[in-house]
């Protein structure tokens, strides 16, 4: 039998179980301007404890101020709402994205939509539309409509807690097939072409460096000379430069924790810390050139001044040096892609490369590399045949 009683819940409001067995919580959201009677509302949950949280966080919202009845809010309103009040513990550029997303996507598409009315065949017609080349215009790639259905997907689910909608429209939708691209590494030939085409560049430490690490663009142009270990050999890469993207600014330049937030120690090739070592011997003899002009802020590859390097300066003279050597497809990222697929053949385990690399698991590693161990495999059948063949004499 349903509960009669009705108990308070924290931060106002109460909860009963209803005959048809779910709990609701009831709250005052304020009074009616034409009868002066209070206006009450509710929240549904299939057990006590999911009717209390959600009873618990609709009363927050009044408290802070930026609750909105359901029955009234569109798609377009919670969304605003949600980025402004859910979005504090997000890196910037992660928020700067999520808004691009929101203006230039979500809300021309739902912003004048009752949130309450948004069905998951709309949002599912909507992704599909994204791939869709439009007047002569290529279709958003995979990876940007995953963004776009993070967003929306992340703002529903906290509509849902709220109580503000029952489900989440686009948790019954799918998202187009992911195609991996093929990876580019410079390899074989190409290595040789390549180290020799950057011979005295400016970049030439950066891109071998880079070649034979497997660090990637924005780690290489935040690295340290404090992180650098010559003594042990080793580098700690616990940063990286981003370009901060927020609106209306110059995007200035920072030094952020690295992708995944979390800090690792490779030690690499002795050739890679002579490298270093020479850089960093030109570099202190172009300080001493510049005197006070020169701003120490600790970069090991800095420009002339001490000042970090853009990424647009590095890719940009990478592309003329990948087209000088018949590879003007190739992207600085390929270099990490060479490390990786050189250091496999080389014999490392994948939880080695993996570590190195900075990914998030040794799987995800095998996943993106797993064309070269299978090649490794073929070649190592090939190699037994030729064994067996030549010791049987078969």
């Amino acid at each position: 039998m349903p509960r009669k009683n009705t108990k308070a819940a924290k931060g106002g409001g109460s909860i009963r179980q209803r005959k048809d067995g779910l709990w609701e919580g009831r709250y005052t959201v304020g009074r009616d301007p034409g009868t002066g009677k209070q206006v009450r509302k509710s929240v549904y949950g299939q057990t006590q404890q999911e009717a209390r949280k959600k009873l618990a966080q609709a009363v927050a919202a009044i408290d802070r101020g930026d609750y909105v009845e359901p029955q009234k809010m569109t798609v377009g309103a919670w969304l605003d709402t949600w980025a402004a009040s859910y979005l504090g513990n997000v890196k910037p550029n992660t928020l700067y994205n999520y808004q691009g997303c929101i203006e230039n996507n979500l809300k021309p598409a739902f912003g004048a939509v009752k949130l309450d009315s948004l069905q998951p065949h709309m949002v599912q017609s909507f992704y599909n539309g994204l791939s869709l080349e439009r007047d002569g215009r290529p279709g958003l790639s995979r990876s940007s409509v995953q963004l776009i259905h993070t967003v929306l997907h992340r703002a529903l689910k906290q509509a849902v807690k709220l109580g503000y909608i029952h489900s989440n429209p686009a948790d019954l939708c799918t998202l187009p097939r992911k195609e991996r691209k093929e990876k580019t590494p410079i390899d074989g030939e190409a290595v040789g072409a390549f180290l020799e085409a950057i011979k005295g560049h400016r970049f030439e430490t950066l891109y071998t460096v880079a070649l034979f690490t497997g660090m990637r663009e924005g780690e290489l142009l935040g690295l340290l000379w404090d992180c650098v270990d010559f003594e042990r050999g080793t580098i700690r890469i616990d940063k990286q430069l981003l370009r901060m993207k927020e609106r209306g600014t110059d995007h200035p330049l920072i030094l952020a924790s690295t992708k995944s937030g979390k800090a690792r120690t490779i030690t690499p090739a002795p050739l890679v810390m002579e490298l270093l070592k020479k850089h960093w011997r030109q570099q202190a003899e172009n300080r001493l050139r510049v005197g006070r002009a020169w701003i120490n802020k600790g970069g090991v590859f800095a420009d002339e001044l001490g000042n970090f390097i853009p990424h647009s300066v590095v890719y940009q003279a990478f592309k003329k040096v990948a087209a000088s050597i018949g590879m003007p497809s190739a992207t600085f990222h390929d270099l990490r892609h060479s490390y990786a697929v050189a250091a496999i053949r080389a014999g490392d385990d994948i939880k080695t490369v993996q570590g190195n690399l900075g990914h998030a698991t040794a799987s995800f590693t095998l996943d993106v590399y797993g064309h070269v161990t299978e090649a490794m495999k073929q070649e190592s059948a090939a190699r037994m045949e030729a064994y067996i063949t030549g010791t049987l004499g078969l």
